[in-house]
């Protein structure tokens, strides 16, 4: 089994049960769900001018290669009704592959680790909290170095639920 950190976030309709129905797709039709950080409030980062945004991050077993789970994953956001129009604009869903068992990829249309791990605390954070012992393989340093590096200033927030 192949051991995957991902990353969930929306800012459309109702994040919470978005996060949430994702997560349980993901659990049925990906792999297991192993731990989950709380979740978190974000203003958005990159396009910055829309709603905040909700997110979490989780840890899975997937038997899935690493592009066999990005096609499960780009299915599971649309469906739940994710469209694609402006990079980093608002959606519904947003499921970001962090980590593959700590290896490198670097083909076309995946590169992992996430080339922008770093620079979000809105990853950083929830990814702290669920595994403090990682170490990015291409950076050479874990979460919490990373996260004294990053230059993001938005702040995060730990949610409250309201389901």
């Amino acid at each position: 089994m192949n051991e995957v950190f991902l990353s969930l976030g929306g800012n459309l309709g109702n994040r919470e049960q978005n996060l949430k129905t994702s997560m349980q797709l993901i659990n049925e039709k990906v792999g297991q769900i192993i731990i989950q950080s709380s979740f978190y409030e974000t203003a958005a980062w990159g396009l910055t001018d829309q709603p905040s945004f909700l997110n979490c991050v989780i840890k899975i077993k997937s038997q899935f290669a690493p592009n066999e789970l990005l096609t499960k994953l780009l299915f599971i956001e649309k469906r739940l009704g994710r469209e694609r129009k402006i990079k980093w604009g608002s959606r519904v869903i947003d499921i970001d592959i962090l980590s593959y068992n700590n290896e490198i990829i670097n083909d076309d249309f995946l590169k992992i680790p996430h080339p922008f791990l770093h620079e979000r605390n809105f990853v950083l954070i929830p990814f702290l909290e669920i595994a403090p012992d990682w170490f990015h393989p291409k950076l050479n340093e874990t979460i919490e170095q990373l996260l004294k590096k990053c230059n993001d200033k938005c702040e995060v927030l730990e949610y409250k639920s309201t389901l």
